[in-house]
Order: C-alpha cells, then structure tokens, then sequence
C-alpha cells in the first residue's frame, strides 16, 4: 500500500483512541449528549473474556488511528442466518475523501461474508451527508422499516412488567 494506512483489527491497546473517535462520531451527528458509554466499557465489552462487538480500523502505520467499524452480530430468522449489524463507523476528518471508508467497509464486508453473515445492516441520521457513500457501496434503504427503541427508564418500566 502506498499511503501506508493499514486497515486491521482493533486491539484493546487503541481503546483510547477508538473511544476519541466513537466521540467524533457523536460530535459530527451532533448527539454529544447521548454518548454514555466510557473506554472502560469499550475496554470490557470489546476486549474482554465475553467480546459484545468487534472493531476494524484505519492505522496510518504509526499507530495514529484514521478511521473506524465498531460492529457485532445478531439473528435474523427470515434470513436464517446472522447478520453483521455496525453501530459506529467514523472517519476523522483529515482522512476523508481519499477511500479509506471503503477500505474499512471491505474489511467488515470480507469478514462478514467469512463468518457466514447474511446482510449488513446499519442505521444513519436521513440528514447525514453520509448517506450517498452508503449507496455507493452498494448499500440499499429499507423505507419501508422504521427503527424502534426503548432505552432509560422506558427500558426498566418494560422490564419490571414481567413480573
């Protein structure tokens, strides 16, 4: 590779700076205020005995980090299958427009296609400028399916009603 940036799994050695850029991502969508999480749940949850996600980055080979997938996998039963689901993909800005979020992409891509995924699925902000590059990597909008959650209080309410 000429640029020297080397696409490649995260190690918990960059959960300092895989935080920073999980915090760009909420900066550029401007959502700094829902942002709980800390290094030390990425540090558990990623890079503990039980990993709950996986992460690829973008290291310009000094061990400075560019760009991230932050992804994990669920089930889907229409499918029959497990599907890669990405819950956080950020390039910092410095690093856009030179393929880089392809590059991370195409990482997450061949190994979802490894691990015998059926889909990738992700979900993004309608105003995010972003959009367009999903298309252009082949990504398609579901419009007819509309993301639920429940979270906070609403999320212990629930639970509590199971008795």
């Amino acid at each position: 590779m000429t640029d020297g940036i080397i696409i490649r799994p995260a190690t918990r050695e960059d959960v300092p700076q895989l935080f920073k850029l999980v915090q760009g991502l909420a900066e550029y969508v401007k959502e700094t205020h829902l942002l709980k999480a800390t290094e030390a749940d990425l540090l558990r949850d990623g890079f503990g005995p039980e990993p709950r996600f996986k992460a690829v980055v973008a290291d310009d080979g000094t061990g400075n980090l560019l760009g991230n997938v932050i992804y994990s996998a669920n089930y889907s039963t229409w499918l029959g299958r497990s599907v890669c689901y990405i819950d956080d993909f950020f390039v910092s800005e410095a690093a856009r427009g030179k393929g880089l979020g392809k590059r991370l992409m195409a990482a997450v891509a061949a190994e979802a296609v490894a691990a015998g995924h059926g889909r990738i699925a992700l979900s993004v902000l309608h105003w995010n400028p972003a959009r367009e590059i999903y298309h252009r990597l082949g990504f398609k909008h579901e419009e007819e399916w509309l993301r639920y959650s429940v979270s906070g209080d609403a999320l212990k309410e629930l639970a509590n009603a199971a008795g």
